[in-house]
């Protein structure tokens, strides 16, 4: 069974079970000798964060639990688990699942505040979570099989037939699907069903992760990949000699956030409003530019090396909280175009 299927039916399922307890929780370990404790589900990749967890968890004095899986899945548990979750936190690789937990009343409001130095546009206007990094979705490629000039210049230029059979794509990410929600809400649902027809009409090659279409890019196996920004910087860091760069595309262009939310009735709510404040330090935010490559959102912070400042991009503004309105309904428009 694909990935999309799975996801479509954790959407499709999450609310229905939202009323039911769960009884899945992490491990509860020994507490460290203060005392005091957290638990955070994340669905940020433990190879990238728990760097970073680990040092809070030095520097704070506080044991901390994590629960790592993906941020769909993540989604769904909390919903399932309502009041009787043992998370304090919620830490998302993606808007839109932050957003959808808002609209059930699943996060409590953060500390005042705490988010003032956000870039707003990466706030909940409720302030029930809070981007901590931008993750912008660019083409990948290789400039020495395509041109500069030859690049599409629109996210909707791909399904052009010129690149059919040459684009990779992963289109069970929840990047994907949250960039899908932001291109209905900026350009309607009818021309981005049109749009994910035709895209799946040029016969893209589908993979599981943003990883392995950029692999494919340097292996020259797609011409094309669309992904986040930072899986081809990723890719040079660990083999110096990868072909591939990213382009940013002038129309239909998105940049989501990884987030944080802290949940309604969090029993460590101190702890939590702590794991909140150290992710938005400088310390957290200077982890996060040069350790993964995404934009720190603090107003200020300089960009991850060789990338245009965050405000230099031209992107679709679509309100946070349209992104977790109607996750199924993208999802839907995925599987349906045949992008499964």
């Amino acid at each position: 069974m694909r990935r999309l299927f799975q996801l479509f039916l954790i959407v499709t399922t999450a609310v229905a079970l939202a009323a039911c307890g769960g009884d899945d929780a992490p491990d509860s370990g020994t507490d460290a000798a203060s005392g005091r404790k957290l638990i955070v589900y994340s669905g940020r990749n433990e190879n990238l964060v728990r760097p970073l967890i680990d040092r809070f968890a030095k520097e704070s004095g506080i044991k901390v639990e994590v629960r790592y899986a993906d941020t769909t899945e993540l989604t769904a548990t909390l919903l399932e688990e309502g009041d009787a979750t043992p998370a304090d936190v919620f830490f998302s690789q993606d808007a839109g699942a932050l957003a959808a937990l808002a609209a059930e009343g699943r996060l409590a409001k953060l500390p005042s505040g705490v988010a003032d130095d956000v870039d707003q546009r990466f706030v909940d206007p409720g302030n029930r979570f809070t981007g901590v990094t931008g993750r912008a979705r660019t083409f990948a490629y290789d400039p020495a099989e395509i041109p500069a000039p030859e690049l599409p210049r629109s996210i909707f230029d791909v399904a052009d037939p010129k690149w059919k059979g040459r684009l990779g794509l992963a289109p069970a990410n929840a990047s994907f699907v949250s960039h899908v929600s932001a291109l209905r809400v900026e350009f309607g649902d009818e021309q981005v069903k049109k749009f994910l027809a035709d895209l799946a009409a040029n016969e893209p090659q589908l993979f599981d992760s943003n990883t392995l279409v950029v692999q494919a890019v340097a292996a020259g196996e797609v011409d094309l990949g669309l992904v986040n920004h930072y899986y081809a910087l990723n890719e040079k860091s660990e083999r110096p000699d990868s072909p591939v760069v990213n382009a940013f595309p002038e129309e239909g262009a998105f940049v989501n956030l990884a987030g944080v939310g802290i949940l309604e009735g969090a029993e460590h709510r101190d702890e939590a409003d702590e794991f909140v404040a150290f992710l938005l330090s400088q310390e957290g935010q200077d982890y996060f530019r040069t350790e993964t490559n995404e934009y720190p959102l603090v107003d200020g912070a300089d960009a991850p090396t060789g990338l245009p400042a965050l405000g230099e991009l031209d992107t679709i503004q679509a309100p946070l909280a349209e992104l977790g309105k109607d996750l199924e309904s993208s999802v839907r428009f995925i599987a349906d175009a045949g992008l499964a």
